[in-house]
């Protein structure tokens, strides 16, 4: 009897460490805070949620097709990433738009600006001039609108570092 306690508490123990494993694991897959998200949508397009596609770019987040692809090629449903729609409807719907945008960041998260940290700042630049330029200038227009927006939200945490 003891022994069959001793052997469901060590199974209840090992089951609990791996769910804060998986936890752990789920929140550190997700590089950019909410409230960044938020800032990047609202500096690129007004966080305008009507489905859109134009000028090689879709969705609120304005992502093109070689963003998705880099982000994993996540779909809605039962799309395929094969189908023509995938890309369209992925980006266009919030919640897979914004999980590609952490897969992307997952791949290509760096210190844009060389202030030593990886933050909002550096997830913007690299959203908005890819993996391998967020180096470069940004528009006044974007930072200007990205920087109102992190001031308004300025006491929630946006320095979220690898």
């Amino acid at each position: 009897m003891a022994s069959n306690k001793l052997c469901c508490t060590l199974a209840f123990g090992a089951i609990f460490c791996l769910g804060l494993v998986v936890l752990i694991q789920a929140q550190s897959n997700k590089p950019v805070t909410d409230v960044c998200l938020g800032c990047i949508c609202e500096a690129i397009s007004g966080c305008n949620q009507t489905r859109y596609c134009g000028g090689g770019v879709c969705g609120l987040f304005r992502i093109t097709w070689a963003y998705w692809a880099d982000g994993g090629k996540l779909t809605l449903g039962n799309d395929s990433p094969q189908s023509e729609e995938a890309f369209a409807n992925c980006v266009n719907d919030p919640i897979c738009a914004a999980n590609t945008i952490q897969n992307y960041m997952n791949k290509f998260g760096q210190d844009c600006n060389g202030d030593g940290g990886v933050d909002c700042y550096d997830y913007a630049a690299i959203h908005k001039l890819g993996g391998y330029g967020c180096k470069g200038e940004l528009s006044y227009q974007y930072k200007n609108s990205l920087d109102q927006c992190l001031v308004a939200f300025s006491g929630l945490d946006v320095r979220n570092s690898f």
